[in-house]
């Protein structure tokens, strides 16, 4: 029988991909471990069985393979969005170095973990030069974001490039436009060096597909590094980006946040610009189905805020679907005697319990904040909303609108408006919170194609809530200890599925991230972010005074 087209057209697609880095930027054998030497389509199948040849120091090889100068480790490693801005406009630093030692990075991170999908280096070095020759004649930066390396989800258009979403139907059919988004951060002078990997057509909550294979987890390969905008998730996570842009439907940008061990941030709907995508959604279905975002994923609240801070007042005019808005100047450090930030703490959904180390992190966290010296927060318990599990199944429901059931659709439309209105009463119109704390997940990072149900994120879809990902600590060996309560009522059967993930050997938990989300209600996008450095501030003053990393209050 005659080879199926699409192998041959992954075969293809990833030898281009390949031959984009440049040879002196491959890094040698001793570096790759074998699983990432299999073809994406074996990749996909067998990558487990490479599992005890994982490196289990992905983060430390950019810095120790030679291929960056101890210059360029300090420029990928040595700066907030705001430094490395400010080291380009007073001319300490070119674009062209910036792009050069961040694509490097990308390079090093697509060899190692196979995040990108599309590397644009030459293009990226080439607008690197173009910024740098237009401060030299004008003295002045292109905008804001002058020389800001920066990637984006591979279902996000940049004329000239495919968007495949890992299909090989998709392959070779390059962008004509770019996406709104793309164009807005262009023109505030900002470089995109790289498109990331996905599932397949944006479906799974693991990064995997027949075209560019299995996004690897640099924290640990073994884990899965989230999706659907996982190889952002990695990408920013290994320094190659400093700030990534992915979309969030059900999850998509807080989940690989919460994998990576770093911060995702989704707004509201119509504060970011979305169109000019490539997707699989049917024309004329996003009035009434659940719309995805596009959002900033970080290694800081701050440089999610500096970004969102220039994008939310210029969106309305670059793109149809956004609204007008403003953000304020940039947050300072709000201590003591700053207004009290008021913080809900929400345990548990009603669908799905939280496994052991998921809840404690939350009481950690709770009684964190309810002791901290750097901020002022009160703290209370917000009991679980009878409704709140009907988000999920409204929200799996509604993701899945295709015109071809339109008394379904529009049933489940009415209970949306019911569900809307039965949790605003329920979490905000007390007046009691300004925030609220929950878990991103009711389970650990979990191995590859093992993430659970989604109930915690896609609530907040549902209900248009802007929500982010803040990383906690890593888990210890205590953590593994805890066990499961045996009067514990099964809730559903994804709680039981949840339940499943804590049986057996824990081992492969050790050392992975924790993390909380943070939500406010619909439009408080600002809000939230505020929130979320106050928060962040609290912990890390916490986790930096107790040494021994255990948290025990």
């Amino acid at each position: 029988m005659a080879e199926p087209a699409y192998i041959t057209i992954s075969g293809r697609k990833w030898e281009q991909v390949t031959t984009l880095i440049p040879a002196e930027w491959r890094l040698d054998n001793k570096y790759i471990p074998r699983a990432m030497r299999l073809s994406p389509l074996e990749s996909v199948h067998q990558l487990h069985e490479f599992e005890e040849e994982y490196p289990t120091n992905i983060l430390d090889v950019p810095r120790e393979c030679g291929i960056l100068s101890a210059k360029e480790v300090r420029i990928t490693e040595g700066h907030d969005v705001r430094g490395l801005l400010s080291e380009m406009v007073e001319k300490r630093l070119s674009a062209e170095e910036v792009a050069l030692a961040f694509c490097k990075r990308a390079a090093i991170a697509q060899q190692l973990t196979r995040c990108i999908t599309e590397p644009l280096f030459t293009s990226a070095l080439q607008q690197a030069r173009n910024l740098d020759a237009h401060l030299t004649r004008t003295g002045k930066p292109i905008g804001p974001l002058h020389g800001l390396p920066i990637s984006v989800k591979d279902s996000f258009n940049v004329t000239g490039v495919d968007s495949s979403l890992g299909v090989a139907a998709l392959c070779s059919k390059p962008a004509f436009n770019d996406a709104s988004l793309v164009q807005l951060l262009v023109s505030l002078g900002a470089i995109i060096i790289a498109k990331t990997n996905i599932p397949q057509t944006l479906g799974l909550l693991d990064s995997v597909n027949h075209v560019f294979g299995r996004t690897l987890n640099p924290l640990n390969p073994k884990l899965t590094p989230g999706g659907s905008s996982g190889g952002e998730g990695v990408l920013v996570a290994m320094r190659g980006s400093m700030i990534g842009f992915g979309t969030d439907v059900g999850g998509s940008i807080r989940i690989p946040a919460m994998c990576n061990h770093i911060y995702g941030f989704k707004p509201s709907v119509g504060r970011v610009p979305y169109e000019g995508q490539t997707s699989f959604g049917l024309r004329g279905t996003s009035a009434i189905a659940l719309k995805p975002v596009a959002g900033p994923i970080a290694r800081s609240v701050a440089d999610i805020d500096f970004v969102m801070r220039e994008i939310v007042p210029r969106a309305e005019g670059v793109a149809n679907d956004c609204i007008p808005g403003q953000w304020p100047v940039s947050m300072q450090r709000e201590g003591r005697g700053s207004k009290k930030l008021r913080v809900g703490i929400l345990r548990n959904d009603g669908l799905v319990t939280p496994l052991p180390p998921i809840s404690k992190i939350l009481e950690e966290v709770s009684r964190i904040l309810a002791n901290s010296t750097v901020a002022d927060v009160e703290v209370v318990d917000v009991p679980t909303p009878p409704i709140m599990k009907q988000c999920f199944v409204n929200a799996g429901r509604l993701m899945s609108v295709d015109g071809g059931v339109p008394m379904l659709d529009l049933i489940a439309s009415t209970e949306r408006e019911d569900i809307e209105v039965s949790m605003r009463k329920a979490l905000w119109l007390s007046g009691q919170v300004d925030a609220i704390v929950l878990p991103v997940a009711a389970h650990p990072v979990p191995r590859h194609d093992q993430y659970g149900c989604v109930s915690y994120t896609s609530a907040f879809n549902l209900l248009d809530y802007p929500a982010g990902t803040i990383p906690i600590r890593k888990m210890t060996e205590a953590d593994l200890k805890l066990e499961l309560s045996a009067g514990d009522k099964v809730l559903s059967k994804w709680d039981a599925d949840n339940k499943k993930l804590w049986q057996g050997d824990r081992s492969v938990y050790l050392n992975s991230p924790l993390s909380v989300q943070v939500i406010t209600p619909k439009l408080h996008d600002y809000e939230l972010c505020r929130a979320m450095g106050i928060i962040d501030e609290a912990l890390r003053d916490y986790y930096a005074r107790d040494k021994t990393g255990k948290a025990m209050l």
